[in-house]
């Protein structure tokens, strides 16, 4: 709320209005979840660090060329992940893909356990990044928005640039993959 009492302007309310001033906001808000997701896709934090810092470079770019009211109509965050997806594929351009999970322990986990319990999580990791890495580009993209930065259908679909239907195909065939995968590897 602001002094006299009315509702703050919302954050794309104020980039519609002082893009400069409300920018770091947005890179505050939203540089962790890009991070991570990049992180995941590409395998090396180096490369997903420039990445994001690349994404938020043509955010802003983009931004500066935007009239305020396609501002305001922004739904921010999936654009973002667009954003930086597209210059993931650019910075990736036939490079092999080596995955890695951004370490950030859920929350209500011990911190503190065990080195026994440590290994296995470091095997179990090792395991699903396998498995990720093994599944189409598409449907890894997918299944990560889904799954770990929970965002809806429709976004994930706005994000990659592919219809709705498509999105929940490569995510169904994604986890069947991923299933598939780590059930095979659990077997041998």
């Amino acid at each position: 709320m602001s002094p006299r009492g009315r509702p703050a302007p919302s954050l794309l309310e104020r980039l519609a209005a002082d893009l400069d001033g409300a920018f770091e906001e947005v890179v505050t808000e939203h540089q962790q979840a890009l991070f991570a997701f990049i992180a995941a896709q590409c395998g090396d934090p180096g490369r997903a660090e420039e990445t994001v810092q690349d994404a938020f470079v043509r955010a802003h770019r983009a931004l500066g060329g935007y009239p305020a009211e396609r501002i305001r109509a922004l739904a921010l965050r999936p654009w973002l992940f667009r954003i930086a997806l597209n210059a993931l594929r650019s910075s990736l351009r036939g490079r092999h893909l080596q995955l890695v999970l951004v370490e950030t322990p859920p929350e209500g986990v011990d911190p503190a356990a065990g080195p026994e319990v440590e290994a296995l999580r470091a095997a179990e990791r090792e395991r699903l990044l396998g498995a990720l890495a093994s599944i189409p580009e598409a449907q890894r993209a997918a299944v990560l928005l889904r799954y770990a930065h929970d965002l809806s259908y429709p976004r994930i679909a706005e994000v990659q640039g592919r219809p709705v239907g498509t999105v929940k195909s490569d995510i169904h065939r994604g986890l069947e993959a991923l299933r598939r995968r780590m059930g095979a590897e659990v077997e041998a």
